[in-house]
């Protein structure tokens, strides 16, 4: 069993830098990916979400993939020696033809336009792509520990709420044989009766009727051990779980309307307590 909640992050070193993946996940009915890559990275946005895809089935994603370069890295001064040349023979040319004085400064040619330009350094596609990968399943992996071990503390509690149904189920089964007995009481004709014996039998009968829920205590007990070892499978269970609270609550209800004595309408709100309790816990569950 796993929370849908759940934070991984994790980087991975390259030689021009470093790049970090951030997951965290969040409640949500169906699966929702929402990325946030670098313009440079859109090229593996597919193949991230596949990634996700294959571990996650439920809930809200958020992913964050930063790439930081090393310094000096991410950009790259370039001279065009071919126009600092052409700047430099047409200053001797000027020189020589009108006879002027002075030497050529290194500051006159650094206040020409075009003659220096910053380039952004291209990245290594093939380099980077392994590098978010490798941090992206780094992440995944940190995050699903986070996801077990939430998990794990609301599977307790679902034990914990379940072995309450399982003694309801007992006490209500017991209720059922009381009820039982006092039914098969209740048929036996008084001799000041016996004139009228017929119609009371009738009448016997469809309240003996009314107060069988040996069927539905059945259906009950095995909904509750079927839940029982649903929260210990590894797979998502989330809809399963609440398949399940809604055949139990539908077994409570039948039965507090067959019976609707106090003791048992007690004990059919108490399960219907627990029921409330596991599905509040089932909204955090893959």
């Amino acid at each position: 069993m796993k929370s849908m909640t759940g934070y991984g992050e994790a980087s991975h070193n390259l030689r021009s830098g470093k790049v970090t993946v951030q997951i965290r996940s969040l409640n949500h009915r169906h699966l929702d990916l929402q990325l946030r890559v670098p313009r440079e990275y859109l090229a593996f946005e597919e193949e991230i979400r596949k990634t996700l895809r294959e571990k996650i089935s439920r809930g809200r994603v958020d992913l964050f993939v930063n790439r930081y370069a090393s310094k000096g890295q991410a950009r790259k001064l370039e001279m065009d020696e071919a126009m600092v040349a052409q700047y430099i023979a047409g200053v001797r040319l000027l020189k020589k033809k009108f006879k002027l004085a002075g030497d050529i400064e290194v500051s006159l040619l650094a206040d020409i336009p075009d003659l220096f330009h910053v380039r952004e350094i291209e990245m290594d596609s093939a380099d980077e792509r392994v590098a978010v990968l490798k941090a992206l399943a780094s992440a995944l992996k940190k995050l699903e520990q986070a996801r077990e071990r939430e998990g794990g503390h609301l599977r307790a509690d679902m034990e914990k709420q379940i072995g309450h149904l399982e003694r309801i189920a007992a006490d209500l089964e017991a209720r059922a044989a009381e009820n039982g007995v006092r039914m098969q009481k209740a048929a036996v004709p008084q001799d000041d009766q016996s004139t009228s014996s017929g119609d009371k039998t009738g009448d016997i009968g469809g309240i003996v009727l009314k107060g069988d829920v040996n069927e539905e205590l059945v259906r009950l007990k095995t909904h509750v051990m079927a839940l029982a070892k649903v929260i210990r499978e590894r797979e998502p269970v989330g809809k399963k779980i609440d398949f399940m609270l809604q055949e139990v609550n539908r077994e409570l209800n039948t039965i507090s309307s067959k019976v609707p004595q106090l003791s048992v309408v007690q004990l059919v709100l108490q399960g219907k307590e627990r029921v409330e309790k596991i599905r509040e816990q089932t909204q955090n569950i893959e």
